[in-house]
């Protein structure tokens, strides 16, 4: 089973919509998908609601019943566990951290979210926890030139899985209907960055998969 964690210590950057995409996408390829709401507020868990289907587990637990969770989640024959991570304080983000394989940070083209990376940055570091950033709610083409200069900041702290995820009124739309933006309108933009995104995603987890102990993604 792989594990992939959403998470900052700022709130805002849409870690529940590219959570809820990236779970659809896994299940769309034909795999066991869950989903592990962490959040005080229970998006994901209302996101579910929304979807009126079982297809995708989610349901919203406590940090203290994360590893029981997991394991329990493995030994059903899950494929991809998505974990939702609240803006939080660092030792119960780092026990998010610890159970993922990957964690993403999705962070928006603003200093302020790119300051506020930085405790989390230090944190995945220290303990060597592999991450990476996601460039996410991404303003108009008009901005290109802040847009690049967040990339180029990003690039230099860290990983980058790609490409940068705009705000597009899909992601709204789909996220009321319980929907990911492939299922909502597969021909869309919005679509198109989910299909490559989870191609990025893919392929970080079959490397690290590769470099830990020679298997591949199930």
């Amino acid at each position: 089973m792989h594990t992939i964690a959403f998470l900052t210590q700022k709130g805002g950057a849409g870690k529940s919509t590219i959570a809820s995409n990236i779970a659809v996408m896994a299940l769309m390829e034909g795999k066991r998908v869950a989903i592990i709401d962490l959040d005080p507020s229970k998006t994901l868990v209302k996101w579910s609601k929304a979807r009126g289907a079982n297809d995708i587990l989610v349901q919203h637990i406590s940090f203290e019943q994360l590893s029981e969770a997991l394991a329990r989640l493995r030994s059903q024959g899950v494929n991809l566990t998505v974990i939702d991570v609240p803006g939080i304080a660092s030792d119960l983000l780092l026990e998010a951290a610890l159970s993922a394989d990957l964690c993403i940070l999705p962070v928006r083209p603003n200093m302020f979210d790119l300051w506020a990376s930085e405790e989390t940055v230090a944190l995945l570091r220290r303990e060597e926890i592999e991450f990476s950033f996601l460039l996410n709610q991404c303003p108009p083409v008009q901005q290109k030139a802040r847009v690049q200069q967040s990339l180029n900041m990003l690039e230099a702290i860290g990983g980058l899985v790609k490409p940068m995820v705009c705000s597009r009124v899909d992601y709204q739309d789909a996220a009321a209907h319980g929907l990911g933006v492939i299922e909502k309108n597969p021909r869309g933009v919005a679509a198109h960055e989910m299909t490559e995104l989870w191609k990025s995603i893919k392929s970080r987890l079959k490397r690290l998969h590769k470099n830990n102990d020679g298997r591949r993604m199930e």
